[in-house]
């Protein structure tokens, strides 16, 4: 999980212009999920005087900003780059601000990269996205002096984003949108090209086949988010929290549980109890009850509404959106393997295009996205390396193979047999000192995070989109009265810096309702 879901956002806003004592109460809150949503949720709760219990199907904090163990390696689901996690002191943004509140980077170095992702074809013809601005101009000019314009057209753009603070647009009032008119040009512009159009512009054909795929090979994503991501990066920000994902949220649960929250694992909700049109608390599987005066789900959305809540609180749009899930689902096939290889020296993230295709999920493929773990020691014993590759996927794939547990195990086998022999030609000797190799397909992220197919949150239906990037999807549900969501879902964005943050603005909103000052405090 990347910080994708706050550019979408910042998008859709273009596009429509659109620290003290907390004060006592005595109002309880459950939170259903302890992904960075309810755990944000209840840190701020806490903050603010409000009883905060958590309920957590797994027996770990995180939800999808999780990672496991294989034989001494380290697998990290979620992260990529994170707003806010930055080697910049001089940095601010509300980002920086929310995981200083949360204590995500407590005792946890930062660690920014020199470049966002190095693009390789089989001639040996490499682009490498640096992160220095004007290194990558003075790169992609030698790659193509015939598309100066457009290079410098390009740069000249995350320079200026560069020097403004881009996620005001989203927190801030209409004095913090306004300072954004000058940008606007800008900001349309790019927000209304996608990748794969804006590279057939390049005259240079290698550049044509390699722009589109810089942002993890999401070659429909408008360039805006490129561009925001480097201009992020530009300024340290953007970077990898040491630990990864599972370090990372267990500073936030420790922080979460400093405040005097609780929390309870292994404790999956089956039903949110409802009377009289209020949510007054929830049912375990295990049967029993648990009441406060507000509840707030961070669980998958599709469960909350359909199953949780029997699909009695709906309307028009959150019909809409699940039934607008996308089959190909980005980043829905990861495959890991921990390799007795030093890979220092080589970039983190690579687009590979490959000699000939390979078929998995009966598609052919003809380029990995490869990210190299060899910026974080805690990830891997010492002289080794995990690797990582990823690909959209078809939830309906696995799960016709899942219903055979044989032929399911098979073919993840199969899938990291085919992308070791493609890696073993861009790492030689990478088959014979591998050692560790795990496979998750959507099905394996449904039985872990209870994901609808195993999906992340999907863009919406064009028609409803700027009623969700006004709304979200679910962040209330009609009919329903002391009830919230946060998350991806209820969003209909990624991010772990979003979805921290939804839980800061759902907070400062019932404190504003029950006529209190929000407070914070680090």
């Amino acid at each position: 999980m990347d910080e994708f879901g706050v550019s979408v956002k910042l998008i859709m806003l273009v596009l429509n212009h659109g620290l003290g004592v907390a004060q006592l109460t005595d109002k309880s809150i459950i939170i259903i999920g302890a992904g960075l949503g309810g755990l944000a949720t209840g840190c701020y709760g806490q903050m603010n005087g409000y009883k905060a219990k958590l309920f957590e199907m797994q027996d770990k904090p995180g939800g999808v900003c999780v990672s496991w163990q294989r034989k001494g390696y380290s697998f990290d689901y979620a992260i990529h780059n994170v707003f806010g996690v930055s080697t910049n002191p001089a940095y601010k943004t509300i980002y920086t601000q929310i995981w200083q509140e949360l204590g995500a980077l407590r005792e946890t170095e930062a660690y920014s990269f020199k470049e966002f992702v190095q693009v390789e074809d089989s001639s040996g013809k490499t682009l490498t996205v640096y992160t220095d601005l004007n290194k990558l101009e003075q790169h992609l000019k030698e790659l193509s002096p015939a598309d100066s314009k457009l290079i410098e057209e390009f740069v000249k753009a995350a320079k200026q984003f560069a020097g403004h603070d881009l996620f005001s647009a989203m927190t801030g009032g209409v004095g913090a949108k306004l300072k954004m008119l000058p940008l606007m040009g800008s900001l349309v512009k790019y927000s209304k090209i996608a990748l794969r159009d804006y590279g057939q512009q390049f005259t240079d054909p290698f550049l044509r086949k390699a722009f589109p795929t810089i942002q993890y090979d999401i070659q429909e994503a408008p360039v805006l988010i490129p561009l925001i991501f480097l201009s992020v990066q530009s300024k340290g920000d953007g970077g990898w929290p040491i630990g990864g994902s599972m370090a990372f949220s267990r500073n936030i649960e420790r922080r979460y549980l400093g405040l005097g929250g609780e929390i309870s694992y292994r404790a999956k909700v089956k039903k949110i109890i409802v009377r009289d049109g209020k949510a007054v608390g929830v049912q375990l599987e295990d049967g029993s009850e648990h009441f406060a005066d507000i509840v707030v789900s961070d669980a998958d959305g599709y469960s909350t509404i359909f199953s949780m809540l029997d699909g009695k609180y709906v309307n028009e749009t959150i019909n809409a959106y699940y039934k607008a899930y996308w089959k190909m689902q980005p980043f829905g096939l990861e495959v890991w393997y921990g390799v007795a290889m030093d890979l220092q020296g080589e970039p983190h993230a690579i687009v590979r295009f490959l000699d000939q295709p390979i078929t998995i999920e009966g598609i052919a493929r003809d380029r990995l996205d490869i990210e190299v773990f060899n910026f974080d020691p805690t990830i891997a014993p010492k002289g080794k390396t995990v690797v990582k590759v990823v690909f959209d996927s078809n939830y309906d794939y696995w799960n016709q193979l899942a219903a055979n547990s044989e032929s399911y195990r098979a073919e993840k086998q199969k899938v990291a047999d085919q992308i070791a022999e493609q890696l073993e030609k861009r790492f030689p000797g990478f088959q014979k000192n591998l050692e560790a190799t795990d496979v998750v397909t959507p099905v394996s992220a449904l039985h872990w995070t209870g994901a609808y197919r195993g999906c992340q949150a999907w863009g919406a239906p064009k028609e409803y989109q700027k009623e969700v990037a006004k709304n979200g999807v679910s962040k209330t549900l009609p009919g329903l009265e002391n009830f919230y969501m946060v998350g991806q879902w209820a969003g209909g964005t990624i991010g772990l810096s979003t979805v921290s943050l939804m839980g800061r603005d759902l907070i400062r909103e019932l404190c504003k309702k029950d006529g209190k000052k929000f407070h914070t405090s680090t």
